[in-house]
């Protein structure tokens, strides 16, 4: 799975820089998706709760949905797909990373970094269809990267109203996302903080009780102590006696 996964963002680059034929692209297209369809038909039948393992693995599911090679032939939404099975790619890879994982996990960073990156590819993707003097999906991708990182480098500048639309929307969402993102950041850095000051309260706590342990055993040898003394102390007075 990491390899074809791997290979997707090879594929992907390949097509881009023009080095891959239509005809292997098919074939790869093709050889992507059945492995995907084969591996997600065989776990589901062997595992009992197939409804949840298919709910836990919805990004397989939308892999094979949207990654149907069949599908891209009757859609002009092609450049579209290909960006999402890419995006879905990053992150099956970001899962094989357990501590990325457990960052983008904490307080929903990865579901907020995620609809960022889709709005990104879907707003360049649209601008390029509405405005005249963004032609290229790669320039439209670029200009909405740069607008909702609220950076606009104006290299890049939409013409119609449409775009320019666009434009102010996705300046409106950068300001919402960055507070978002800003905010998940520093409650991550907190909340890190309060982990280590528990963990040592955890740890003086087993302390604690490990010494009130040892108090409880050093009090019960004591008491055993006292009653050994005081039956010694008794066993010769009832000797004496006629």
């Amino acid at each position: 799975m990491l390899l074809v996964a791997s290979w997707i963002f090879v594929q992907w680059y390949l097509e881009a820089t023009g080095q891959l034929g239509q005809r292997f692209l098919r074939l790869s297209d093709w050889i992507v998706w059945l492995f995907f369809l084969i591996e997600t038909v065989v776990l589901v039948s062997l595992v009992r709760d197939r409804r949840g393992y298919l709910v836990d693995n919805w990004m397989n599911v939308a892999i094979i949905v949207a990654g149907f090679p069949i599908l891209w032939d009757y859609t002009p939404l092609v450049g579209l797909l290909r960006q999402l099975r890419l995006l879905l790619m990053l992150v099956l890879l970001v899962q094989f990373i357990p501590s990325v994982r457990h960052v983008l996990l904490r307080n929903h960073l990865g579901y907020t970094l995620l609809i960022a990156i889709v709005i990104t590819l879907v707003s360049g993707i649209v601008i390029t269809q509405v405005d005249p003097a963004i032609s290229s999906i790669g320039d439209g991708i670029w200009f909405a990267w740069v607008t909702l990182t609220t950076v606009g480098y104006g290299d890049v500048v939409p013409k119609s109203t449409a775009g320019r639309l666009i434009g102010g929307v996705l300046t409106f969402l950068g300001l919402v996302f960055f507070s978002l993102i800003s905010a998940n950041i520093a409650a991550f850095l907190v909340r890190r903080d309060v982990e280590k000051v528990e963990r040592k309260e955890g740890a003086l706590g087993h302390e604690i009780k490990d010494l009130q342990t040892q108090l409880d055993r050093i009090e019960q040898s004591v008491e055993r102590l006292q009653v050994r003394e005081t039956d010694g102390q008794r066993m010769p007075r009832i000797r004496k006696r006629p």
